[in-house]
């Protein structure tokens, strides 16, 4: 199987409802090859819920949304167990999440007690009802929309919730030569397309299988490991990346190098894909608030002052 062929038609698919974004595509496509979850925040009106729409269609697999609200339960989310009067037997009901592609709507809306029931299932690929485990579909991939603006009625995730995204990214005002495409594809509310799967779960599931082949040398571990470590050595840095960071960093390179159609990591793969991996996991001090300091500042930082292994 041709990885980078297939990556390249899903793409190609969801350019054809998504205008430009060819960075947030990236980063979703990395996220699907590693099995990893994506947070997407960003202002309302930019295509969150459209980009996690079009790659589950392009994917084929079964797909779900979540629109989060306050009054949203966990049995909602993983699944309940109810007595049946007429059979005199316990049934089963699978929640919402026993999907293989997930979208979590506005996640930031919920109770802290209904996020919190997604922490097993996104680390674990796997839910417990009433003392049973049962596992998650496979592929298995959370997408989360949250706007970063609006307080009113929001609960912020918390970091062990946090640390469970793969990546966090956001979409960006399009260009204006951007703007002018949407508006001449939206002329006519019958000209939206209609996409069709390009691949199937099974081909998902190799492309991760062949995520195992793409090399990362020791040097380039190494770089990894000292930018991570860097992370909690910043003084404006109160908590810094954990060890989870490093893998995360680790397999978003691999899968960066898978995009670009190479068997091999090089250390600019890890400094694209530092941004999205980290900036979320990164716990600033009070005083960085202050000045208004965002954590892609720290990273920028981090990756100026660790020197990149040399090529031989």
């Amino acid at each position: 199987m041709d990885c980078t062929k297939t990556l390249h038609a899903i793409r190609q698919n969801i350019r054809q409802v998504i205008v430009g974004k060819d960075g947030a595509i990236g980063h979703l496509l990395i996220s699907l090859v590693c099995g990893g979850h994506v947070l997407i925040e960003d202002m309302p009106g930019l295509g969150k819920t459209t980009l996690v729409s079009a790659l589950a269609a392009s994917l084929g697999c079964s797909f779900r949304r979540i629109q989060f609200t306050p009054d949203v339960v966990p049995s909602d989310i993983t699944g309940f167990t109810m007595f049946n009067m007429k059979t005199g037997e316990k049934e089963l009901h699978m929640g919402s999440i026993m999907n293989q592609i997930v979208l979590a709507d506005e996640i930031n809306r919920t109770s802290p007690k209904t996020q919190s029931a997604l922490l097993e299932v996104m680390q674990e690929n796997q839910v417990t009802i009433d003392g049973y485990t049962y596992p998650a579909p496979s592929p298995f991939m959370v997408l989360a929309t949250q706007n970063p603006v609006e307080l009113a009625g929001t609960y912020p995730l918390p970091e062990a919730q946090l640390d469970r995204f793969f990546m966090r990214i956001s979409m960006g005002y399009p260009s204006h030569a951007e703007e002018m495409d949407i508006l001449r594809s939206h002329r006519s509310r019958q000209n939206v397309a209609k996409l069709s799967a390009v691949a199937t779960a099974q081909d998902v599931l190799e492309m991760q299988r062949q995520l195992d082949t793409i090399i990362c040398a020791p040097p380039v571990m190494d770089y990894i490991v000292s930018i991570v470590e860097a992370t909690r050595m910043m003084d404006d840095v109160q908590m810094g990346a954990s060890p989870r960071g490093s893998i995360a960093l680790m397999q978003a390179s691999k899968g960066c190098a898978m995009l670009s159609g190479r068997a091999y990591v090089l250390p600019d793969d890890v400094q694209r894909m530092a941004f999205p991996v980290l900036n979320h996991r990164l716990i600033l001090r009070t005083r960085a608030g202050l000045r208004r300091q965002a954590p892609e500042a720290v990273i920028d930082a981090v990756l100026r002052a660790v020197p990149a292994p040399s090529a031989r």
